[in-house]
Order: structure tokens, then sequence, then C-alpha cells
């Protein structure tokens, strides 16, 4: 792996693990403003547990070595979860403004499984 590839992987990893951390522990203690913010979009309140819970696995699941296959479920996760963000914020007629969390995460998402290490990524079966 070449130099500018793991130092974008790893500026982009730490940066989405420090966001998903950030937004999953708010998201585990139902802080006030979360927890208003999915009550504008129309989302139950006990979602707030099951994404804070998951956004948390899913970092470690990116961060430790090995399991490449759970890591293309961490990364897809994230994916679909960042993207639905989008999605409701537009959909719901959030200011631009809301829009800015969930799209970095999704773009650091996106940076992060492109330019993972070979050790990180799912090997195919007759490739070299």
């Amino acid at each position: 792996m070449k130099n500018r590839s793991k130092i974008i992987y790893w500026v982009a990893t730490i940066w989405l693990a420090l966001g998903m951390i950030s937004t999953g522990i708010v998201q585990l203690i139902k802080m006030e403003e979360e927890a208003e913010g999915f009550e504008k979009l129309g989302y139950p309140d006990y979602l707030l547990l099951l994404l804070g819970v998951l956004k948390i696995t899913g970092v470690v699941i990116i961060l430790i070595p090995k399991l490449p296959l759970i890591k293309e479920w961490a990364y897809a996760g994230f994916f679909f979860a960042m993207l639905g963000a989008v999605y409701s914020h537009i959909m719901s007629g959030s200011e631009t403004v809301e829009l800015f969390g969930p799209a970095l995460l999704l773009i650091l998402t996106l940076l992060s499984w492109f330019f993972r290490p070979v050790g990180r990524k799912i090997a195919l079966i007759g490739n070299d």
C-alpha cells in the first residue's frame, strides 16, 4: 500500500471512528438535543439505543485487525445509516446545515472503505 493511500485511510478512518463514537455515545445516553432531532425526523426514540450500540460496535470492528467479512458489514451499516440520515433530513425539510454531519460521515465511510489495506479486505477466490 502506498504511503498516500495509507495516510488517506488512517485519516479518514480515525475521523470516521471519532464521529461514530461521539454520535453513538450521544445516542446511547439519549441526549435531549439528539432525542428532539429524532422526533423531528419522525423516528421513535428507541432507535437511539440501537444506533448507538451499533455505531460503537462498528467502530471497534473497523479498527481491530482481521475479520474482513465483518468489517464489510460494519462499513455497509455505516454507509446505509448515514445515507438514511442524509435522506431523512432532506425529506423532512431540515436546514442544510443538518446535512453536514451525516454527509461528512458518509464520505469518510467511503474513503476509509476504499483505501483500506489489503489485510482488511475480503480475499476473493482466484485473486492473487
